[in-house]
């Protein structure tokens, strides 16, 4: 689901940033890759409640 694969780029990107040797752009992809799919769980939210 969506939710799951949310809350598993949550746990990497958490993962990520607590190691000394980050990627800036490896964090700034998987931060753009959570927002896409929180945007698209609201989209999908919304259009189950009406």
């Amino acid at each position: 689901s969506l939710e799951k694969k949310h809350g598993a780029l949550e746990e990497e990107l958490e993962s990520i940033l607590a190691s000394p040797s980050s990627d800036d752009r490896e964090i700034a992809d998987l931060k753009r890759r959570k927002l896409r799919l929180k945007d698209e769980l609201q989209r999908l939210r919304a259009l189950t409640r009406h």
